[in-house]
């Protein structure tokens, strides 16, 4: 049986709610490594949003995600009937 990687979550990383709505943001990386960090976005319907890129900092994926929800409104991952790639 293969053992589950481990990984290490960002301080950035937790629920975010706006208009209403909340959203758990999980920005993680493998633990103990200095690799990227990847982004999801779980809503409340437990629809999974995931980035195809990985993203340099912490700090650089919470931004991405700020500017989605400054441009698209946060309502934008609920659109989705299915799982999104952004």
């Amino acid at each position: 049986m293969a053992k589950k990687q481990k990984l290490e979550h960002s301080e950035l990383a937790g629920e975010f709610t706006e208009d209403g709505v909340t959203v758990l943001v999980d920005i993680f990386r493998a633990a103990g490594s200095n690799g990227d960090w990847t982004m999801e976005v779980v809503t409340q319907a437990e629809d999974l949003i995931q980035w195809d890129e990985p993203f340099a900092t912490d700090r650089e994926a919470f931004d991405e995600f700020l500017a989605v929800v400054a441009r698209d409104g946060i309502r934008s991952f609920l659109d989705d009937e299915e799982p999104s790639v952004h």
